[in-house]
């Protein structure tokens, strides 16, 4: 047996090895860089959304909110657009919602495995990289025109939640699908129908995916020019400044202001406009759309956390 010299340095039993050291200092430096990739992602909007706010501050007020534009619309506030947004967003949002529920529910629990099926997911598919100026020529034919709506609230609703239908559909189907089978198994096993199934426990168990996708499509709809500006969206409606008028001024049948519209208009055709103005309507149009996008994620993390698997 060979002695091993005193002088020999010894390595202990929990020190790491050089192979060790190596993969721990590239496990660093993957990190960091992943880091850096998220900061570069991160940045830029923080630079945007404060350079933003501080050339819009001279205008946000709760006066600017509850003020509808004036003197041609170089001053004023944006009130009509912004409860025309409110009316668009909630509208289709009643349209869309039960469609691309139900629809996800019958294409993940009740569907075959067959050709009308496939041609409906690729149709889905399809329809969710459709370009949004598309949409709004399919509203011109199949809403203002075929069906009678005219230009008013009810077809660009429509055709608002016609953009919208896709990636509701695919997040509920998404939602159910993650749903274990041995829950709905054990409900069959007890004598359960396949509706009371989905009714009791797959929906339950899924409503935190379903209104995530549903919450997130009403932001797009609200940041929406294109489908609007040709079915609904007016340059300027007089809108009452006080009263019931004031809060719910436009009908289903009526043209109306929007916030994206809005935005382009003094942007591109109105003359005379402050910089406030116009910085202070999307800094409102942005923050309406992060608000969205923050309340879907609270909803999310409060419903998962009831989760019992």
């Amino acid at each position: 047996m060979t002695e091993v010299p005193l002088d020999t340095p010894q390595r202990g039993m929990f020190t790491p090895t050089p192979l060790e050291r190596w993969k721990r200092r590239k496990e660093t430096a993957a990190k960091y860089v992943f880091l850096a990739m998220a900061l570069m992602l991160v940045v830029p909007v923080l630079s945007i959304l404060g350079y933003l706010v501080v050339k819009a501050w001279p205008a946000l007020s709760v006066g600017f909110l509850l003020t509808n534009p004036q003197d041609y619309m170089t001053a004023g506030g944006i009130w009509a657009p912004l409860i025309g947004t409110f009316c668009l967003v909630l509208l289709s949002l009643l349209i869309a919602a039960p469609i691309g529920v139900l629809a996800g529910v019958y294409l993940n629990e009740y569907a075959r495995d067959n050709w009308l099926t496939r041609i409906i997911n690729l149709a889905v598919m399809n329809l969710a990289g459709v370009p949004s100026i598309v949409h709004a020529l399919f509203g011109v034919g199949a809403f203002v025109l075929f069906a009678g709506m005219g230009r008013s609230l009810i077809a660009a609703s429509c055709t608002v939640a016609v953009m919208t239908l896709p990636v509701i559909i695919t997040s509920s189907r998404e939602a159910l699908a993650s749903v274990p089978m041995s829950f709905r198994e054990a409900c069959w096993n007890l004598g359960a129908s396949r509706w009371q199934t989905i009714r009791t426990i797959v929906l339950p168990n899924s409503i935190s995916g379903i209104l995530t996708g549903v919450i997130l499509q009403v932001a797009r709809t609200a940041g929406e020019t294109a489908p609007i500006l040709f079915t609904g969206a007016v340059f300027y409606v007089p809108v009452a400044d006080s009263g019931p008028s004031a809060w719910l001024p436009y009908g289903l049948q009526d043209r109306f202001m929007a916030l994206s519209m809005h935005l382009f208009t003094l942007s591109a055709q109105v003359r005379g406009v402050s910089q406030e103005i116009k910085f202070g309507t999307a800094v409102v149009l942005i923050g309406l759309v992060l608000a969205v996008n923050s309340l879907s994620i609270v909803l999310r993390i409060y419903l998962r956390s009831r989760k019992r698997w």
